[in-house]
């Protein structure tokens, strides 16, 4: 075994996985993707190509960041200040030092993005029920059912999860 941190050369592999790999790609193309890069942003399009180097394309993309660490402490000082300035004395003083802050991320629009394979730390796809093709899923508390394209799930009993036709699920 190798300990380089390189993929297998395509030479590797029989001619019957290399399809069994392009059928799979075809299979994704024009899905919606996210995917995580190293930095934490988070990239959201529709998957269009790969290479042998695991570059990604996607096209109608929006990026994601999360807050600035600048952005949360501003955002947490004003919500201090505002729970100081209210008078909310019928806690008995506790929880102020707890206050909750919301903040969303920053997205902006990019269209066509080719996303570096190498600072690629998470892809997703992004796949409604009724796009599935019939297969047996473990749900919690469930056991397994079948979902997908012309099949239904049988009612939970009393305690255990649910999955609803056009949930979105993430393969």
């Amino acid at each position: 075994m190798s300990t380089s941190d390189s993929p297998p050369s395509p030479s590797r592999f029989s001619e019957q996985q290399k399809e069994e790999a392009a059928s799979f790609l075809r299979s994704l193309l024009n899905k919606n993707f996210r995917v995580t890069t190293t930095d934490s942003r988070m990239f959201w399009g529709t998957f269009k190509c790969t290479d042998p180097e695991s570059n990604i394309i996607l096209q109608h993309t929006y990026e994601y960041r999360y807050p600035s660490a600048r952005q949360v402490s501003d955002a947490a000082a004003a919500a201090a200040a505002s729970a100081a300035g209210s008078g909310d004395e019928g806690g008995g003083g506790q929880g102020k030092d707890k206050a909750k802050v919301k903040l969303d991320m920053t997205s902006r629009y990019l269209g066509l993005v080719v996303i570096p394979g190498k600072y690629i730390t998470r892809i997703e796809a992004e796949e409604f029920v009724s796009q599935m093709p019939a297969r047996k899923v473990k749900v919690l508390g469930i056991g397994e059912q079948q979902f997908g394209r012309g099949t239904s799930s049988s009612s939970p009993g009393e305690g255990e999860g649910e999955v609803q036709s056009g949930a979105a699920g993430v393969v």
